[in-house]
């Protein structure tokens, strides 16, 4: 007999639509026989909107394990707070964009209905992209003192806004620059189209694999960013000044603080994120669609 389908399901809880389309998507699994699992504190709520016999329960550890697949519904925030224990499952993700962007969603809203079906059959692929790990340590060579990981970016960022931090980064325990900076990114490279766009780093295809290192306004002859080894280790050391507090971020949602001497470290992460895909569109379509890219540029289109 075949062991009884699971899945993980997620969903915005202050976006009615999120709601209503995770009920959807929770009933209609329910119909073939496939139970999701849910985090606890978004059962309550669900719960509201689902039929009477909708095969629902609470995701744990020990339930986690066997589920093929985690569905996100909400913006890329969401997948990115999904993700936490999808990598831990070794689960692959399937967003559906009811945010802004949704640059890691697979789905917009009004492609959900085709959502059901693809998920029963297994009809989709699964794409597979590094991460970042990262180590705060006391000094250079000093003991650890934090560590967590990434899927789009590690920032170092100061405290003081009206403060820059001096820092030395280094590649590989070599010495490269010393920078008074707003902070530095390092930055995977599905990361590339998050916090780095922003900072005005490179676009990187997902399917590469390289770390971004990215400056974030700083004062030095070298100043660009740059694309690393994904063998490469880069350490960013916060230099004695008289103002000298930062904060590390990892995906704008685990930080800790850093003070004169500390060295944040960072490096391809050990786990890798499974994104799941139902269509077969290539990566610069996606940047076109997601971004709202004017192809047609200044001139305008071309005359035939």
């Amino acid at each position: 007999m075949a062991s009884p389908r699971r899945v993980t399901v997620s969903y915005h809880g202050r976006r009615p639509a999120a709601v209503a389309a995770a009920a959807r998507f929770v009933n209609g699994m329910t119909e073939h026989g496939i139970t999701c699992l849910l985090p606890g504190e978004q059962l309550p709520a669900l719960r509201l909107a689902l039929g009477p016999t909708a095969a629902v329960g609470e995701l744990s550890d020990s339930n986690g394990e066997g589920c093929e697949l985690a569905v996100v519904f909400g913006g890329d925030g969401n997948i990115l707070r999904a993700s936490e224990w999808a990598l831990r499952f070794n689960l692959p993700v399937l967003g559906v964009n009811l945010g802004h962007v949704g640059f890691l969603a697979e789905l917009e809203p009004h492609e959900a209905g085709q959502l059901i079906d693809h998920v029963v059959n297994r009809e989709y692929t699964v794409e597979d992209r590094m991460t970042i790990d990262t180590i705060v340590r006391a000094s250079l060579d000093g003991p650890e003192l934090w560590r967590s990981f990434a899927i789009n970016e590690v920032s170092l960022e100061k405290l003081a806004r009206e403060r820059m931090i001096d820092v030395l980064v280094r590649v590989d325990g070599e010495p490269l620059s010393r920078w008074g900076t707003d902070g530095v990114l390092v930055s995977s490279p599905t990361g590339s189209t998050a916090y780095a766009f922003s900072a005005n780093g490179p676009v990187l295809w997902p399917d590469l694999e390289g770390i971004l290192v990215v400056p974030l306004s700083a004062h030095a002859l070298f100043n660009r960013p740059m694309v690393l080894s994904p063998r490469s280790v880069v350490s960013v050391e916060i230099l004695p000044s008289e103002e000298s507090g930062a904060v590390v971020w990892c995906d704008g949602r685990r930080s800790t603080s850093l003070t004169s001497g500390m060295v944040m470290e960072a490096r391809a992460g050990a786990h890798r994120l499974l994104l799941a895909r139902i269509g077969a569109q290539p990566f610069v379509t996606r940047l076109v669609r997601k971004f709202n890219l004017p192809v047609d540029g200044w001139r305008g289109a071309r005359a035939d």
